[in-house]
């Protein structure tokens, strides 16, 4: 297993539902415009509370500050996991899972905050600045026989949607561009005098990534139904992945151990997960080859 240090500086920053108008056209632009920027690293996730923005120095430089933008203050590295094809397992799981033991758990015990971006092709470990000088060596050789370090219980919800981890070629964007832009900025009205908490039984959630031209989807069923089928592909299996959404106040970004309290666990039982950090909380999809009930006692027995 190689631990590589990806040539991008990242910022961490978020739009609020109720100034998102200010930010259409720059984000319109990160997604579709891909040649007349200098944006190598943009994610867009839209969540119940706000939209989430992991890009590159580049790609900020698109957003005006503004009252409806914060920005965390840390500059991000993406660490990504190769794998040297020497290590054999018997486990299939796939996502977070695969790093949880061998890197999420290490960096943890290394008291390094992480703020975890997986994606169709695969899992970004986003560390700042200061926390890479840590010996990474250290993380990278280990066979990990580590504590977490105690950290706060965070409530967990589920929600009923069920969710897809989807790709398409990026020159097909076009070609879904419609679909694309009604999904992300015009599906979300909320309702005269609701609040976030009143309906969390199906959660909005939707997320893409064009990260060094390859481009990730992760959305739910009922957004899936607008999009062409022929432009969208996932695994052959066509999975479908139940969330499990972590925080019941937001997390910030300095208690370190959130993805490792739920990411080992899981590792220990062999499900496969993929685990989206936003702004505010962290998400996992969870493999539906394991029922919802088995994963909360799994949780619930690890961490309690």
């Amino acid at each position: 297993m190689d631990l590589h240090i990806l040539d991008h500086r990242l910022r961490v920053t978020s739009i609020s539902k109720t100034g998102l108008e200010q930010y259409t056209h720059p984000l319109i632009k990160l997604i579709f415009l891909r040649n007349r920027t200098r944006c190598k690293f943009f994610s867009l996730t839209e969540t119940p509370e706000n939209y989430t923005v992991v890009l590159d120095e580049e790609g900020f430089k698109e957003l005006q500050p503004s009252a409806h933008l914060q920005v965390e203050g840390s500059t991000w590295l993406p660490l990504n996991v190769v794998s040297n094809g020497n290590a054999s397992s018997s486990s299939q799981a796939v996502g977070v899972t695969k790093i949880a033991k061998s890197v999420i758990a290490p960096l943890a015990e290394q008291h390094v905050s992480v703020f975890m971006l997986s994606t169709y092709q695969t899992d970004f470990i986003l560390v700042s600045e200061s926390g890479v000088s840590l010996p990474l060596y250290y993380v990278c050789v280990c066979v990990c026989v580590c504590s977490v370090p105690h950290a706060t219980v965070h409530p967990v919800l589920i929600p009923e949607n069920q969710f897809c981890v989807m790709s398409l070629d990026p020159d097909t964007l076009p070609a879904i561009a419609t679909t694309l832009i009604d999904v992300l900025f015009y599906s979300n009205s909320p309702k005269e005098g609701a609040s976030v908490d009143q309906d969390m039984e199906y959660i909005k959630f939707f997320s893409f990534s064009l990260i060094d031209g390859y481009v990730s989807l992760v959305m739910d069923t009922e957004a899936q139904r607008q999009f062409p089928t022929d432009l969208l592909f996932t695994s052959s299996s066509g999975e479908l992945w139940r969330m499990v959404r972590i925080g019941g106040q937001p997390l910030g970004f300095d208690e370190c151990g959130i993805v490792a309290q739920i990411s080992q666990p899981l590792a220990d039982s062999d499900i496969s997960a993929y685990y989206i950090s936003t702004f505010s909380f962290d998400h996992a999809l969870v493999s539906p080859f394991f029922s919802l009930f088995d994963t909360q006692n799994i949780l619930a027995l690890s961490i309690s």
